[in-house]
């Protein structure tokens, strides 16, 4: 009976090492958060975390600092959600983003990627279409981020800025796009690896995408988004053409249809 019983524990010890990694890196306790809370949501009251609703997934220790993975997702079934704040503790400027999604994303299937500055909590706070909130989060060891150099040089960086493509593919009966857009989000942290001179900060603020005039999802942003944004969402199938719609903070604008 021994026997057996150890056979059948390293049976089960693969799907108890992925359970287990489901909650590597939970959310911590923050006073950062604690601090900012009202002013980043509206209230004293801590959102539940709710697993039925929303989930987020991030490494629990970062390879690269300012190109930290971030996936949004919700169980079939789940309450749609309309808006949500994506949220970096730690980070000089917290708030990384906020997005609305168009019912075309539901059940939420969306990755973006984030600079993290020091290890931190990174926490998503979404706002479902009867007003109640709900929140889902990662601890993430990583530290440099908002501050790490370009990865091109400025000369590269102006020669492609703007410049977008979009990738779709077709997944369990709903459309993936993967949408890439050129540029550096500098973070106003950063220095010119030739002068050392601090780069102004110079980032994509706002962006909407759409398809045939209605919205997928839109975003303003600050600082924390990556350089050279990838964003990947799953869609229901739709008619017509996919638009972005771009605004850095220097009053750039970049229009195109996919």
């Amino acid at each position: 009976m021994t026997r057996l019983a150890l056979i059948l524990m390293l049976l089960a010890a693969p799907a108890l090492a992925q359970d287990g990694a489901a909650v590597d890196n939970p959310l911590q306790p923050s006073a950062l958060w604690d601090d900012m809370r009202l002013a980043v949501i509206g209230t004293e009251s801590e959102p539940p975390v709710d697993p039925a609703i929303l989930n987020l997934d991030a490494p629990k220790r970062a390879d690269n600092p300012a190109l930290v993975p971030v996936h949004l997702t919700q169980p079939p079934g789940a309450p749609a959600i309309t808006g949500l704040v994506l949220v970096v503790d730690g980070n000089p400027a917290p708030v990384a983003a906020e997005f609305t999604f168009g019912p075309a994303l539901m059940p939420l299937d969306f990755e973006v990627r984030v600079r993290v500055d020091s290890y931190s909590d990174l926490r998503a706070i979404a706002t479902l279409a009867d007003g109640r909130k709900v929140m889902a989060g990662r601890y993430v060891k990583a530290s440099g981020g908002c501050a790490a150099p370009a990865g091109k040089s400025l000369d590269e960086v102006r020669a492609g800025m703007g410049q977008m493509k979009l990738r779709q593919t077709e997944e369990a009966g709903r459309q993936i796009g993967t949408l890439m857009i050129r540029h550096p989000n500098f973070s106003g942290l950063q220095r010119d690896q030739v002068t050392l001179m601090t780069i102004p900060a110079e980032f994509i603020q706002s962006l909407a995408v759409k398809q045939d005039g209605a919205e997928l999802f839109t975003m303003s942003a600050g600082i924390s988004i990556s350089e050279d944004p990838v964003f990947r969402f799953a869609h229901a199938p739709g008619q017509g053409p996919i638009s972005v719609h771009a605004e850095d903070t220097e009053g750039r604008v970049w229009d195109q249809s996919f």
